[in-house]
């Protein structure tokens, strides 16, 4: 155990040499976002609200909370703070029974209109916080990789697709 653990430390200090943050996969997964929709991360990866800025057209300007998760089904942690859009890079949906472990992917990424969102959660009486219950219908429609759904801001090029598919 404590040879793999050392082996696991070295690899962590070459990611977050390269991120310039930590190794953490909500960390990790800033770097990918920022890389692949041309994100200005935030000096500081604790700040309240947002993650960054978009740089390039049609959303630039606009804030962005980016998330990662295993699996974006089991729920989006909701922060009081106000942001323009959540980014939400998920792994593929985890297997029913006990996982001991869960490989870091990037199986889809969905972009959701926060104000919209906000709006839809609390018509339906929804709790708004962290593990705020998503339905999957949700995030099928923001979805823009590797499909697209009916209501995104924004359409992936071949490059980004190809980016993501890396990590898939």
């Amino acid at each position: 155990m404590a040879a793999l653990l050392r082996a696991r430390d070295e690899l962590d200090a070459r990611i977050a040499a390269l991120t310039g943050r930590s190794a953490r996969p909500g960390d990790v997964g800033e770097f990918i976002a920022a890389q692949v929709f041309d994100i200005e991360l935030a000096d500081t990866a604790v700040q309240a609200g947002y993650d960054g800025v978009f740089r390039s057209d049609p959303l630039a300007g606009r804030t962005v909370n980016i998330k990662t998760y295993g699996d974006a089904f089991t729920g989006l942690d909701i922060s009081p703070h106000p942001c323009d859009y959540y980014l939400i890079l998920s792994g593929p949906a985890r297997p029913p029974g006990a996982v001991r472990h869960h490989p870091w992917r990037i199986s889809a990424a969905y972009l959701l209109d926060a104000r919209r969102l906000l709006e839809t959660l609390t018509a339906r009486g929804v709790k708004i916080g962290i593990a705020t219950s998503i339905r999957r219908s949700d995030l099928e429609v923001a979805q823009v990789f590797p499909t697209v759904g009916v209501d995104v801001p924004i359409r992936l090029t071949a490059a980004q697709t190809a980016l993501l598919s890396l990590f898939a």
